[in-house]
């Protein structure tokens, strides 16, 4: 069962199946050297030596006999090597190409799946679950092929020295004991699994604790919460430490416990020799390779606990590799170039879950409209300007941009046609300049140095160490709230695209990088379809339409001062702002 489980993902060796393939038969001829060449050393080579006819050699044909101990072990050491060491090519290999996959299964997967689920446990999943399931797939194509072959030519030897010594009689005794240690396989195999689910997901949520901490490291110290946090993760971490001292129990359990049932087997056939009047040489040979037989029995039973921690790896790695891509390109899509920026809701229902959060939205936006949205937190408004983008699907209802419904676009064509400023503009840890090629990615120097300047970004950037090459940090730490929000509006300049969406683009600015930007935004908006999403009154009063949403629905529509005369919402949401409510 477990290794069906595993089938799907051996295509991730086809690209290094050659060193797969010389992996393999070297770790067959090292099962050969090792299942059969040390109980021949043992029934041959010892007794060529040490019987009464020693005398009778010549210190060479001695030295000659002696040589074929060394070259039994010069030939496990070449195969255990070249085995080794393209296993472990062959790993590294696949987990590069299993990350990126799970890596672009995250990058199309919907908004609503990646932030419904904590940031750490995704990462966890990435990293650790990734990696245990790579060490699970080259240990099982590494060992799932050369301890059952040393295990085969240990039973051939065993079988055939047996039958020589005694008849079939001794060869029974000696194999029928081999069945009994896949009873403590099996029953250390089940308790392994339960523990390894359970310490795979402590992994996920301890990561998940260490990044929340490090995102939130000024709220942290600006409430004493460094103790608090402290204790949370000691917690985690010895939840952890728990987890894996129990895997590590029934983990360690394995090799004494089939020694035991080995030793009992070695008994039995010790008793059997002595009864049947067996000679010791023979006996000696046939001890060995029973030996031998057990040696892989005790990594195929490593193997076992092994593919049990890659199946909780593989169970936590499914969830994202499995999840359908609801959000995709259609199967036949109409192509588009840069688009007017009419947009139109017709009948437009949504919901995150259970929670509703759009119902029977019906408008239409005329291209270069500069459309505000208002209303109450949570009544609708980023849900409705993310279902242009696509960045959510409609549950009924279509959205149309230039009368074509959105889902008959590919993502690509849609989204070269928007461009977002939100809030909380996202900075990579690169230069400014690489960050505003973001905008235009073909663009020329001179195309990202001007929209900088229409950004009013220009002036601040060359007083930085390096300027345009300069390096913002993480998320753009080393730059303030203003300098940040002036980059993801050159970046908007820099793409140029008909539709335009501002989600709060001021809400957290100080009053002067506030006056910067809105002195921007005038000259961002001219002759675009704009979506603003705002808090702030200043800047929507000289939108040519504004929404008012209640409850995920479009309540009113209309001017200011129409919606000021006639909307109640609307009046109390401007009048509680400029504090005349």
């Amino acid at each position: 069962m477990t290794l069906r489980r595993f089938r799907p993902y051996f295509a991730y060796l086809r690209p290094v199946r050659g060193s797969l393939v010389m992996a393999i038969v070297a770790g067959l001829l090292y099962s050969a050297a090792t299942g059969a060449g040390l109980p021949s050393m043992i029934k041959y080579v010892f007794p060529a030596i040490f019987d009464g006819a020693r005398s009778d050699l010549s210190l060479g044909a001695v030295a000659l006999i002696a040589a074929y101990i060394p070259f039994i072990f010069l030939l496990r050491g070449i195969f255990a090597y070249v085995n080794g060491y393209y296993i472990q090519y062959a790993g590294t290999r696949v987990l590069e190409a299993l990350r990126v996959d799970y890596f672009s299964k995250l990058q199309v997967l919907p908004l609503s799946f990646v932030q419904s689920r904590q940031t750490g446990d995704l990462l966890s999943r990435g990293l650790a679950d990734t990696t245990q399931l790579q060490n699970t797939l080259t240990l099982l194509a590494n060992d799932g092929i050369k301890q059952p072959g040393t295990l085969l030519a240990a039973l051939g030897w065993l079988a055939f020295e047996s039958w020589r010594a005694e008849g079939v009689g001794m060869m029974l005794v000696c194999l029928g004991i081999v069945p009994l240690t896949v009873l403590p396989i099996r029953y250390i195999g089940r308790k392994i699994l339960r523990r390894a689910e359970q310490l795979q997901q402590e992994v996920g949520t301890l990561t998940g604790h260490f990044a929340e901490n490090l995102a939130a490291a000024r709220e942290v110290r600006a409430f004493g919460l460094e103790a608090r946090e402290t204790g949370r993760f000691a917690t985690g971490s010895h939840n952890l430490l728990r987890l894996q001292l129990k895997i590590a129990k029934y983990a360690q359990a394995l090799s004494p416990a089939i020694e035991i049932v080995a030793s009992l087997g070695i008994a039995g056939t010790f008793l059997y020799a002595y009864s049947a009047g067996i000679d010791r040489d023979s006996f000696l040979a046939v001890i060995t390779a029973l030996y031998l037989c057990y040696e892989p029995i005790k990594k195929l039973g490593a193997l076992n606990n092994e593919l049990k921690r890659g199946e909780a790896s593989l169970q936590r790695l499914e969830v994202v590799l499995n999840e359908p891509v609801a959000i995709a390109d259609p199967a036949d899509p109409v192509t588009v170039g840069r688009l007017r920026g009419d947009i139109a809701f017709a009948d437009v229902s949504f919901a995150y879950g259970d929670n509703p959060a759009l119902a029977d939205v019906a408008v239409a936006i005329p291209a270069g409209t500069v459309c505000a949205l208002v209303g109450p937190s949570g009544a609708g408004k980023t849900t409705f300007a993310n279902l242009v983008p696509r960045f959510y699907e409609a549950a009924s209802g279509f959205v149309t941009v230039d009368g074509l419904d959105v889902r008959r676009l590919r993502l690509a064509d849609l989204r070269r046609n928007i461009a977002l400023v939100s809030q909380e503009p996202v900075l990579f840890n690169d230069t400014i300049y690489q960050n505003l090629l973001l905008g235009r990615p073909e663009a020329t120097r001179d195309e990202v140095i001007a929209a900088a300047v229409d950004a009013h970004a220009d002036d601040f950037i060359r007083t930085l160490p390096q300027s345009y090459d300069t390096i913002v940090g993480e998320r753009g730490a080393l730059l303030s709230g203003g300098q940040k929000q002036r980059i993801a509006l050159a970046r908007a300049f820099l793409r140029n695209a008909p539709i335009l969406i501002l989600d709060e683009a001021t809400s957290a600015l100080d009053s002067g990088s506030e006056a910067a930007v809105q002195d921007a935004l005038r000259k961002l908006v001219v002759g675009k379809t704009v979506l603003i999403i705002a808090h702030r009154f200043s800047t929507i009063r000289d939108a040519s339409l504004i929404l008012v949403f209640e409850q995920g629905r479009i309540t009113a529509r209309g001017t200011h001062a129409a919606l000021y005369a006639g909307n109640a919402l609307y009046r109390s949401l401007y009048d509680r702002q400029q504090g005349t409510g």
